[in-house]
This record gives structure tokens, sequence and C-alpha cells, in this order.
């Protein structure tokens, strides 16, 4: 069977660090991590994985009027040399050979030596409150390794995700791995949540000593604030729910339908 992996160039590489991003997630936290991260280290791409085999190619989606089609792109800086960065649509057909094709050349062409995923992971909390970035291994000694990172350990029932499979896949292969994922506003998981961005962002900034600038995400944090400062004071009963989120109390189904949905609606039509 021919490898579905396309070579654009042969970076020298060694002893890789693979982060992998994908771009269906809440509050659009994979691209905007991955964005932040490519820009940083001026990647470029040198492999994708052909999308003919994994993904839906009948329809494409659109989203502001530009169509959306599936990628699978691996990028590397010319400076770093211990840093990959793999960005994806979640493949919907032969997850398996999709991961191990993934993980078959991340081992041989960048020489892997640990694995980070990072998806948001959604969250009653209120937009003002602090995030949390929890964290799952696949590794205890790995684990005790991040431990000084401030990394919670995550508890989740019900179906795995594909970053768990990964995982798996990679322990497998004797790999260590951790998926991250930071807490995403509930009602800031259909637009975009920058305060969830730049917890992970600031992990991998200390980490990887990247020296990150991070003034453009906090630029978007104050503005984002400031616009739905704005929603309170013209929607008592919105404030109302806000309010409630932020003294730890909770809303029922009907109230957090509202506040999300009046919340995505007020970001997509207020200019920035």
């Amino acid at each position: 069977m021919k490898e579905p992996v396309e070579m654009h160039s042969q970076p020298e590489l060694d002893n890789v660090s693979l982060i992998v991003g994908w771009q269906e997630d809440a509050g659009k936290l994979g691209p905007k991590v991955i964005e932040y991260l490519n820009r940083h280290i001026k990647a470029k791409i040198f492999y994708e994985i052909e999308p003919v085999d994994f993904f839906p190619l009948v329809g494409v989606a659109i989203e502001n009027n530009i169509a959306q089609f599936p990628v699978s792109k691996f990028y590397a800086g010319d400076e770093r040399k211990d840093l990959v960065i793999f960005e994806s649509s979640q493949p919907q057909y032969e997850r398996h050979r999709f991961l191990n094709s993934l993980l078959d050349a991340s081992e041989r062409y960048c020489k892997m030596k640990e694995l980070y995923t990072v998806s948001g992971t959604v969250s009653p909390i209120a937009h003002s409150s602090s995030r949390r970035l929890l964290a799952v291994f696949n590794q205890p000694e790995f684990q005790i390794s991040l431990r000084r990172y401030g990394l919670e350990d995550m508890t989740w029932e019900g179906p795995p995700a594909l970053n768990s499979f990964l995982l798996w896949l990679a322990q497998r292969r004797g790999i260590p791995g951790v998926s991250l994922w930071p807490e995403v506003a509930f009602y800031l998981a259909a637009t975009e949540d920058p305060k969830a961005a730049k917890v992970v962002l600031s992990f991998f900034n200390v980490r990887f000593d990247l020296g990150l600038d991070l003034t453009g995400l906090d630029l978007e944090i104050k503005d984002q604030s400031e616009k739905l400062a704005r929603l309170r004071r013209e929607d008592t009963q919105i404030d109302r729910y806000i309010r409630t989120l932020e003294i730890g109390l909770s809303l029922d189904e009907e109230e957090q339908l509202r506040l999300a949905r009046t919340v995505t609606e007020f970001l997509e039509k207020t200019p920035a």
C-alpha cells in the first residue's frame, strides 16, 4: 500500500518534540496555538498526509464564505531543529491508519522523542475565571518529569477522544506523550477563548524556552473582555448568568443555551 505521506523537503531534525493540534476544536484553540507557534519559529511545511483516504471530499465545509479543505501538515522552523508542529483536520475514516501514519512519519523523518497534543475542554466557568491546564499522560515517568509545570490531572468519563487513541498508539511505540486540555468557557466554545490559548502557549513557552511574545494575545483577551462587559451592561439577564458562574454556581440547560447563543451572536457582529 502506498504511503499516504507527501514529502516537500527534508529538514535536519533530531530528538524532536511533536506538537499536535486539530482544526476542529472548542474555542478554536488548536488553530490559534498552532498559528502562534508556527509564526514564532518561522515554520514551513515539509510533509503532508494525503487526505483522500481519510476525509470526505465530496463536500467541503464553508466558513465565512471560504472553503475549508481538510489539511494534515507537518511544520518545522529553520532554527529550532527539536520542534515539529502537526496541524490537521480530524480524520473521518480509517482513524487508526491515519494516526499510525502520523507517528510513522514523525519517527522516521523527525526522530521524535516525545508527543504533545492540544485540545480544548468545555467547562462551566466564566470567561473572567482563570483557566486550568488539565493533562493526560501515557507514561508515569513523563508525568513526573512535567509535574513542575503546574499541569492538573484530568478525570473524564465518556467516549475516548482522538488524542487518547494517539497517546495509546504512542505508548505502544515507547514514546512518552501528554494530552493537554485547557479549560474553555462553554459560551466561548463556538467563537474563540484567547485566555485558554494563552495558558497552553505559556506552558510551551517555558517548556521549550521559546521566548514567545504574547502581547497580541493579551490584547485579544482585553478586547474580548471589554466587549462582554458591554454586553453585560446592555443585557441584565446575561449579566446575571455570568455573575452566577463567577461565584461558582451553575446554570440550568436553558440558561446555558441562551448565554452561549447570545454571546456567540454578539461577538460575531461586534467589530474588533
